[in-house]
């Protein structure tokens, strides 16, 4: 059986949400680490420095937000981590988490809709030679449109474990 560490509240579902949104932004990270380490994902295989900053630092922060997520399932969700500056140690207010959480999920499916249905052929095509390269850049970029549903229910659940219905 998978052991997910989360909060003894959290429904198992949402814990499996949380823990999925990593992943499925991890795949993308990777292709854009490969095509600027030359690997023949595209193209394009050799970057000037300034695009490998910019794979690398866009892959760091897709991440680094993904990783985010895991706080609406998590103790460091529920109660600032004390070497936070200003907020350390203090209650996470419910709506200081849903809010940024549920805005994410709003941009990302509008970002992911609109990609999708306007840019994803064309991109394809200027991006790749072969189609094993467009079948791994499909592979690897299809998984970040579950990122605003799994973020969106996670948010959602958090904000529901937090209230009290009368």
């Amino acid at each position: 059986m998978l052991t997910i560490n989360a909060l003894p509240d959290v429904p198992r579902w949402a814990a499996l949400a949380a823990h999925t949104v990593p992943l499925v932004t991890l795949p993308s990270g990777l292709w854009r680490i490969a095509q600027v380490a030359g690997l023949p994902v595209a193209e394009q295989l050799g970057r000037n420095s300034r695009e490998v900053a910019v794979a690398v630092s866009l892959t760091l922060i897709t991440e680094g937000l993904a990783l985010l997520t895991l706080g609406l399932v998590r103790p460091w969700g529920e109660v600032a981590p004390r070497w936070l500056p200003l907020i350390g140690g203090r209650r996470v207010q419910r709506l200081a988490a849903v809010i940024p959480a549920l805005l994410g999920a709003t941009v990302l499916c509008t970002i992911g809709g609109w990609f999708a249905c306007t840019q994803a052929a064309g991109l394809i095509g200027r991006v790749t030679q072969t189609p094993t390269q467009q079948v791994l850049l499909v592979v690897c970029y299809s998984p970040l449109l579950a990122w605003a549903p799994l973020l969106a229910a996670t948010a959602v659940a958090y904000y529901r474990r937090g209230t009290t219905v009368l």
